[in-house]
């Protein structure tokens, strides 16, 4: 196994009950949407026809990225901005962008999906050739 190339991506995946996000944004609306999410996610999320299922699943994508760049998030989880209508971007700040940088990662992507009680994330960081 030594003599293989060092990996081109890093990959971090996150699932989470839907009931947990809803419960959160029920108990601490103001405190959770700006503890967690960026003035434009809220923005955002706050539109959708189900905003706790997408709250979730921005939630999930955020875990994703933490574990994708080996850090987990730190209680930084607006440091992972997650944003854009249709497929949705990934744009990191502060400590969290420093770690991306000197791990060399170029760009993430990130995928996100529903059921009816969980919301998934898929995150792959890419790598600096």
């Amino acid at each position: 196994m030594s003599d293989l190339a060092p990996p081109s991506l890093l990959v971090g995946l996150d699932l989470i009950e839907i009931d947990r996000i809803a419960s959160a944004l029920e108990r601490h609306p103001e405190r959770f949407r700006e503890r967690c999410f960026t003035a434009r996610e809220i923005a955002e999320l706050d539109r959708k026809p189900k905003p706790s299922e997408s709250y979730a699943g921005r939630f999930a994508a955020k875990e994703a990225v933490g574990k994708a760049l080996g850090t987990g998030v730190h209680f930084t989880w607006t440091e992972i901005e997650v944003a854009g209508r249709g497929k949705p971007t990934v744009t990191l700040h502060g400590w969290t962008r420093d770690v991306a940088e000197r791990k060399g990662i170029v760009a993430i992507d990130v995928s996100i999906t529903h059921s009816r009680t969980t919301s998934a994330a898929v995150a792959i960081a890419i790598l600096r050739d």
